[in-house]
């Protein structure tokens, strides 16, 4: 199962209590996943998901508010990637009245319109704006975080979350919404829809917290911890690759020196503290220098085995140019 639908799956097992809550959430999610159908027994709001639990939610607030029963049915018109949606239906007799009082319909001069901005009256309080928000979370919002498995080093994907709508509107106002919470969203067109979206871990990690996410903010902590802890992993093994190409690289050229002035001139002409660090190189291949100066019986720091080795590469060097 995602990410995104276990967090909505968390979101939808807490019960929502209230009217105003009830009906921010309502309005949340026909804003985000809301169609309304027009024949001649009248208006019918939808829901239109592919979460079947929210009906169980939408049917509650239904009865407790208008005492009406909802149906649901698998949509014809929406198999999406193998992907079974559902078309959550509100009684004729109560979709009018329903959308009215989410604010998505009022009365004009020339009859009914429909109000594509959120009506701030639905969202006067700081708990209508929570309810808001999850009805939105809920009937719109995808994530493409996928969790680290367990000794896998393939890599995961980023921290990406994000609204989708064709309602440019719904989504300029559901940003000023987050921003009232200090959740920072950005908000560009793809193709022919609008996308509100979070890239930031502890942006939607807040953003979860805000809906009542609670262990999903926990999931997705201890999937920063994982990757961070492997990202950490990943650096220090490659600090030690690359000190161990450096010091393979850098005996080849020293016992490459110590040949050719064995071969140019013989080992003997050289100085007895030159003769002893070359000796000692080519009989020890393989070493690292700490591992030379353990074998050594010369009294040599680092440094000064360093310093005998650089006269040797220059001594091959300038007989070289001879």
């Amino acid at each position: 199962m995602s990410f995104s639908r276990e967090s909505k799956l968390e979101i939808l097992e807490c019960e929502i209590e209230g009217a105003d809550e009830s009906l921010a959430f309502l309005s949340g999610l026909f804003h985000a996943s809301g169609q309304i159908t027009k024949n001649a027994e009248g208006l019918r709001a939808d829901i239109v998901t592919d979460i079947k639990e929210i009906f169980d939610v939408t049917n509650n607030i239904a009865k407790r508010l208008y005492g009406g029963e909802l149906k649901i049915e698998i949509s014809d018109d929406y198999i999406i990637n193998k992907t079974a949606y559902y078309r959550i239906m509100f009684p004729y007799y109560v979709s009018t009245r329903v959308l009215q009082d989410c604010g998505l319909l009022r009365v004009g001069q020339e009859g009914l319109e429909l109000i594509y901005n959120i009506d701030q009256n639905i969202v006067a309080d700081e708990e209508t704006k929570r309810a808001f928000i999850k009805g939105a979370y809920v009937g719109c919002s995808t994530s493409s975080i996928k969790f680290s498995e367990l000794g896998s080093q393939n890599n995961t994907t980023g921290y990406h979350m994000e609204f989708a709508s064709h309602n440019k509107l719904f989504l300029e106002d559901l940003k000023d919404l987050l921003s009232q919470f200090n959740i920072a969203a950005k908000l560009f067109e793809r193709k022919s829809i609008f996308v509100l979206y979070l890239k930031d871990s502890e942006t939607i990690k807040d953003l979860l917290a805000l809906v009542g996410a609670g262990e999903s903010v926990m999931n997705l902590a201890n999937e920063m911890a994982t990757r961070g802890l492997r990202n950490t992993v990943n650096r220090q093994v490659n600090c030690i690759n690359a000190n161990i190409n450096k010091t393979v690289e850098a005996s080849l050229r020293q016992i490459e020196a110590i040949k050719y002035i064995d071969k140019k001139i013989g080992l003997e002409s050289l100085p007895e503290d030159l003769q002893d660090v070359a000796v000692l190189r080519l009989a020890n291949q393989q070493e690292s220098m700490e591992e030379l100066l353990a074998l050594s019986t010369i009294k040599l720091t680092k440094s000064g085995l360093n310093h005998r080795f650089r006269r040797l590469i220059k001594i091959a060097d300038t007989l070289k140019k001879d």
